[in-house]
């Protein structure tokens, strides 16, 4: 691995720290702005705990690597923690990237807390060593799909791009919508802008939900679909959560406001939410995603784990089903979930926003799961 160690505090050599590997796509083509808002709410609460004194006197201690989107990385990565003798790793956004690092952590007998990805099958198989705090793809996907529904879009298109993540969205959509009298039209998201708004025209279809990358490519497509008048009544979808980060809203502008996303928050924060979420404010400089959300609640779940069961690694993954901690979206706690492999928080508070027309740095709730 070539990734430089963690900036945030130099990593202790004496033994006398906590290790918790951080897994986080900081460089591109991994989605480096939800990277870096995941590493926020992580680092923010490694820093609140040794604050207050640490882990029975031990500082928490960050090791970062950067995934950067890679499979590959993120497997090596996870060698390189077990080998850096961290007690469990955290953390990453992409879905395929999390599933190789969540087969290598059951591999290696190296617990694993997956902050931020969907996939249901994030293993092959029932594993003891990983839980995951984000829902699952086919729950908050089917809530996606109702707001859909009630909306009265049912002639689906996705534009949608080669990817085990996207296949399986496609399949939770189409597989919900159907008995519903909804179909799901895939595009190839390789046309050019033009063609696909043709095709969109051709088929009828009422809504068009981009499966696809950010900022390729999610944004030409968009601006070529605003900018056809034969398109002006469909609904751009995002249901993956493009919309979220202010770097959409740079790159489209008013062109960005109006497409509906997945947010994993409540309608209002509590006392512990509403602090973090200033905290996070003030480190990132913009409003915090849900994912920096996700990454404090992570080092949360840990710290009590640790505190609780100690450092070894059996230990903290056999406490998955004891885990009852407060976090800034609700209590979380795991469990043994049909037709998911790892222990599963079920379930996080689900919405689906989006940026306001008339006033883009402001989210709507559209729909709650």
């Amino acid at each position: 691995m070539n990734t430089p160690p963690s900036p945030y505090g130099a990593e202790h050599t004496d033994g006398s720290s906590i290790r918790l590997g951080a897994l986080v796509p900081l460089t591109r083509p991994g989605w480096v702005e939800a990277g870096r808002h995941l590493l926020a709410g992580l680092d923010l609460a490694v820093r609140e705990v040794n604050d207050a004194g640490g882990i029975d006197g031990r500082p928490l201690e960050l090791v970062v690597r950067d995934t950067a989107a890679d499979p590959e990385r993120a497997a090596a990565a996870v060698d390189e923690l077990a080998h850096l003798g961290v007690a469990a790793v955290v953390g990453e956004y992409h879905s395929v990237v999390a599933r190789a690092a969540a087969a290598r952590a059951d591999a290696l007998g190296v617990p694993f807390l997956c902050s931020s990805a969907v996939l249901d099958a994030l293993t092959e198989e029932p594993t003891e060593w990983v839980a995951r705090l984000a829902p699952a793809q086919s729950y908050g996907w089917r809530i996606y799909a109702d707001f859909l529904l009630h909306a009265g879009r049912r002639r689906i298109a996705v534009a949608t791009q080669p990817s085990v993540y996207w296949a399986s969205g496609t399949r939770v959509l189409r597989d919900h919508l159907a008995p519903r009298g909804g179909t799901v039209l895939e595009l190839d998201a390789t046309l050019t802008p033009e063609a696909l708004c043709d095709a969109l025209v051709d088929h009828g279809a009422t809504a068009l939900l981009l499966l696809v990358g950010h900022p390729e490519p999610a944004v030409p497509i968009v601006r070529a679909v605003r900018g056809d008048r034969r398109l002006a009544e469909i609904l751009i979808g995002a249901p993956a959560g493009q919309p979220e980060f202010a770097e959409w809203a740079a790159a489209l502008g008013e062109d960005g406001a109006g497409i509906p996303f997945l947010r994993y928050l409540p309608e209002r924060l509590g006392p512990l939410g509403e602090r973090v979420g200033k905290e996070l404010r003030e480190r990132l400089g913009e409003a915090p995603s849900f994912v920096a959300f996700e990454g404090w609640d992570t080092v949360a779940v840990l710290a009590a784990v640790l505190r609780s069961h100690g450092t070894d690694r059996a230990a903290i993954a056999e406490s998955w089903p004891r885990v009852a901690v407060e976090g800034t979206r609700r209590t979380i706690q795991f469990s043994r979930t049909p037709g998911i492999s790892v222990w599963q928080w079920a379930w996080t508070p689900i919405q689906v926003v989006d940026r306001d027309p008339a006033e883009p740095d402001r989210f709507r709730i559209l729909h709650a799961g």
